[in-house]
């Protein structure tokens, strides 16, 4: 027996999509795209039918439109702990976002000049964050918005991804070479150990 979820949600004016991201604890998806397109929708569970003895498909509880980005939304990252949306751009603006009273607002942005966000992400426990951009620059901070360090990382091409491990002591960072060099959370300093794949 297989089991499957369809469901067609529709975008704007045939925007292109840049990014996806589903909170699997809430059934939130985030939907980022060009024009600073940053969409929230809630898919609702699916119900089971004792009669048909089948599950009918989740409806859309909320479809928001979430407006502060002008350029193509590149990233869009859960933190599923703490109820917080985070996106950037390809100029560099990152917003992280929060749920008041069923809606979504800005909690916080960050205009920074450092260029396009490679990729970020959240610890397991949703305590911090890392931001990695493209020419090396890394930013660790925590859940409330401050900087816990900072540095700029040496690699032979650009960053392109990041990972936490599930402890949340190490940071992964690939580059589009197929690097990967292991950091220590706490302060950014490097393993000694280096990945290729």
């Amino acid at each position: 027996m297989f089991v499957y979820l369809s469901k067609k949600i529709a975008i704007p004016n045939q925007v292109r999509l840049r990014s996806v991201c589903w909170n699997t604890d809430d059934g939130w998806i985030a939907c980022g795209g060009d024009n600073g397109l940053l969409k929230v929708l809630k898919l609702e569970r699916p119900r089971y039918d004792k009669k048909t003895q089948g599950s009918h498909p989740g409806n859309l509880s909320m479809n928001q439109t979430l407006d502060g980005h002008t350029s193509s939304v590149v990233r869009v990252r859960w933190n599923e702990n703490y109820k917080k949306l985070t996106s950037s751009d390809e100029n560099g603006l990152i917003i992280v976002w929060v749920i008041h009273h069923n809606m979504w607002y800005e909690e916080m942005i960050n205009k920074s000049k450092v260029g396009p966000v490679a990729d970020m992400g959240w610890t397991p426990d949703g305590r911090k964050i890392c931001i990695a951009y493209e020419d090396g620059a890394v930013i660790v901070g925590n859940v409330d918005g401050n900087r816990l360090w900072g540095k700029d990382i040496k690699t032979e091409s650009e960053l392109k991804c990041v990972e936490w491990s599930p402890d949340g002591r190490f940071i992964l960072f690939g580059t589009i070479n197929g690097d990967i060099d292991i950091y220590e959370s706490d302060n950014g300093n490097k393993m000694v150990c280096n990945l290729r794949y």
